[in-house]
């Protein structure tokens, strides 16, 4: 088990190094978790929570271990009081 940051752009270092052929409609959200640093951020006019929501909706390929942690980490993250 590993210890999955709270920067969103660790997250997806982690995610790409994982899932190998990305499911097309979560590339996008990918991206842009890439660019940011807390769940708070914003991407353009998105939120950085948004982004991770419609990340997770779109992750239903990607399975393993990784896969689960990493998920559950994005949750966590939801989760908490916006500020």
């Amino acid at each position: 088990m590993q210890t999955i940051p709270n920067n969103l752009s660790e997250i997806a270092k982690i995610i790409r190094a994982d899932w190998q052929k990305v499911h097309y409609t979560a590339a996008p959200y990918l991206s842009a978790m890439e660019t940011l640093d807390s769940i708070n951020d914003s991407f353009y006019e998105d939120s950085a929570r948004s982004i991770v929501v419609y990340f997770l909706s779109n992750a239903h390929s990607w399975h393993g271990d990784t896969a689960k942690e990493v998920k559950q980490k994005l949750n966590e993250l939801l989760k908490e009081p916006k500020q």
